[in-house]
């Protein structure tokens, strides 16, 4: 997905961890940051689920360039953990932004990928549209 937003206002929204919630789709609310963050080994701190039915779980970085990617590690049990790959490119004037997404451990791993796939991708393309609306809002 392309903003109009430069990679520079793309990463600091990715840097700003109590934002995670406003362009996660499914993360409810945060409890804590890591002082570090986005730095290789911080977790957020947050929650997923509609009430009552919250749960509590972590995102931790993996490996974090600034203004060019960052390597997630999502926890979200009891569904699992998938790994996030977010990636900045300078396209034009602004950005492009990929997000990829797959399962790597619990119980969505056990769904075949041809099915999984299509669910994760809708997801995270309602999460790209909420990152540049903040990436862009943010710029103003």
């Amino acid at each position: 997905m392309t903003t109009r937003a430069s990679r520079d206002q793309v990463w600091r929204v990715l840097s700003d961890g109590w934002l995670y919630p406003l362009w996660v789709v499914g993360a409810t609310r945060m409890r804590d940051v890591d002082g570090h963050w986005p730095e290789p080994g911080a977790r957020l701190h947050h929650s997923a689920g509609v009430w009552p039915a919250v749960t509590d779980d972590t995102t931790e970085v993996l490996e974090s360039q600034p203004r060019e990617s960052l390597v997630l590690r999502a926890r979200g049990w009891p569904a699992g953990e998938a790994e996030v790959v977010v990636t900045l490119a300078d396209e034009g004037e602004g950005t492009r932004i990929d997000l990829e997404e797959d399962a790597v451990r619990g119980p969505g791993r056990l769904m075949p990928a041809l099915a999984r796939r299509p669910l994760i991708h809708v997801r995270n393309r309602e999460s790209l549209r909420r990152l540049v609306l903040l990436a862009e809002g943010r710029a103003r």
